[in-house]
C-alpha cells in the first residue's frame, strides 16, 4: 500500500510548493516556489529534510487530511492557526497543538486546520517529502502553467498525495525556538528600474505613504491600496523584465508588487524593487494589513541579503528536543488495553 495524505478538505488555497523553478524565465516560465521561502525551509528543518524538499504551502484557511502511512512526521511553520490532531477522520474534536513544532502520527489519525491569523500563509513539511514528478527541475505548483505540485493545480478534496517514506524515523519531536516570523510595517526597496518616470515629489509620496494589502491580491501579485502615485508622462513602457519585488504602478496609480508566480515581463513602469531579505516577509502579509516602503542602497541590500543566509543557515541551531511521548509500541498496548501506563525512566 502506498503511503499517503488523503485530503478531507483542501482549505482555501493548497499547493505543493519548493524554492522554486529557476532558470527558466527566458522561456516565459515563472520562478514561483513559496511566498515565504524562511518558514517553508524552518518546517522542513523540523523533519530533518532538505531545504528545497516540497512542501504543502496553505494560504488563509488550512486543510484537512487523513494519514494513509504506517505513520508520518508532520511539522508545521507559519502564520497562527490551531491546528487539530484527531484519532480519525471522523473524531468531532482532538488534542490541539501550535505551528513550529514537528509531531508523528499513525495510520488513521487526521489533521484539521483552521484560519490562519497573523499572516497569509502556514507550511506542512512531511520527513522525506511528497514522491511527486519534478517539473523542470522542480515541483512547485505553477497553477496558471498548471505544471507542477500534485496535477498542476490546488488541492481538492479526495487527492491522494503520495509520500517518499512509509513510516517515520525513530526520533524526539521537536520545535523551533525564538524565531520571529512577525513582518514589519516598512520594507526596504532600491529605486528603479523605472522610477525616472515619476517625479521626485511622487517618488517621496510612495516611500512616505501607507498602503494597505488589497481583496484583489495572489500569488501573482499584491495590490496596495493607498494615496495614488502619479506617472510623469503616461504609464505604458515597452515591456522589460519582471522579477520577485519589483513595485509596478499602472494607470491607477496603486502600486502592485510582485510576487511569486509573477509574469516574467511587462509593460507598467516599476517605481521601485523589494530587496530580496524582504521577500519572506513580505509573503506572510495577509489582505488588510498595512505596510510602506523605505529605499536603501545595494550595498545595503546586499548586506541584509548576506543576514538574511545567516538566519536561514541558523534555523537548526534553533531547534530544541521535546520531551518524547510513549513509544508507539507503548500507545499500541494501551490502545488494546494490555498496559495501564507508561513510565518515562530517563525523565
Amino acid at each position: 500500500m502506498t503511503a499517503a495524505l488523503r485530503i478531507l478538505s483542501p482549505g482555501l488555497s493548497t499547493t505543493i510548493q519548493d524554492l522554486g523553478r529557476h532558470r527558466f524565465q527566458r522561456w516565459g516560465v515563472s520562478v514561483g516556489g513559496a511566498l515565504d521561502p524562511v518558514a517553508f525551509q524552518a518546517a522542513n528543518a523540523l523533519v530533518d529534510n532538505p531545504a528545497s524538499a516540497g512542501a504543502l504551502e496553505a494560504m488563509y484557511c488550512g486543510p484537512s487530511f487523513v494519514v494513509e502511512a504506517d505513520d508520518a512526521r508532520l511539522a508545521f511553520a507559519g502564520g497562527d492557526a490551531a491546528i487539530e490532531i484527531l484519532d480519525n477522520a471522523d473524531a468531532a474534536s482532538g488534542e490541539t497543538i501550535a505551528p513550529m513544532r514537528s509531531v508523528r502520527l499513525r495510520r488513521g489519525q487526521a489533521v484539521r486546520i483552521g484560519s490562519i491569523r497573523n499572516g497569509a500563509t502556514l507550511y506542512i513539511a512531511v520527513q522525506g517529502g511528497f514522491a511527486v514528478e519534478p517539473v523542470l527541475g522542480s515541483v512547485a505548483t505553477d497553477s496558471r502553467g498548471r505544471i507542477g505540485g500534485w496535477h498542476g493545480r490546488a488541492l481538492r478534496e479526495g487527492d491522494t498525495l503520495p509520500l517518499a517514506r512509509a513510516a517515520a524515523s525513530e526520533r524526539d519531536e521537536c520545535r523551533l525556538d525564538g524565531f520571529d516570523l512577525a513582518p514589519p510595517r516598512r520594507f526596504r526597496v532600491v529605486l528603479g528600474p523605472q522610477s525616472d518616470w515619476f517625479a521626485a515629489a511622487e517618488i517621496e509620496r510612495f516611500c512616505a505613504g501607507e498602503y494597505t494589502v488589497s481583496a484583489g491580491s495572489n500569488r501573482m501579485g499584491m495590490r496596495l491600496e493607498g494615496a495614488p502615485i502619479r506617472h510623469r508622462d503616461g504609464f505604458n513602457i515597452v515591456s522589460d523584465a519582471i522579477v520577485t519585488g519589483s513595485v509596478q504602478v499602472p494607470g491607477s496609480g496603486q502600486p502592485i508588487v510582485l510576487l511569486a508566480d509573477h509574469q516574467t515581463t511587462g509593460g507598467y513602469p516599476k517605481i521601485a524593487t523589494v530587496i530580496s531579505a524582504d521577500l519572506p516577509a513580505l509573503g506572510r502579509l495577509p489582505v488588510g494589513a498595512k505596510m510602506s516602503f523605505t529605499p536603501v542602497t545595494l550595498e545595503q541590500a546586499a548586506a541584509a541579503r548576506r543576514a538574511l543566509f545567516a538566519v536561514l543557515a541558523g534555523i537548526r541551531d534553533n531547534i530544541v528536543r521535546l520531551s518524547p511521548p510513549p513509544s508507539l509500541v507503548a500507545t499500541r498496548l494501551l490502545e488494546c488495553n494490555l498496559i495501564s501506563g507508561v513510565y518515562d525512566a530517563a525523565a
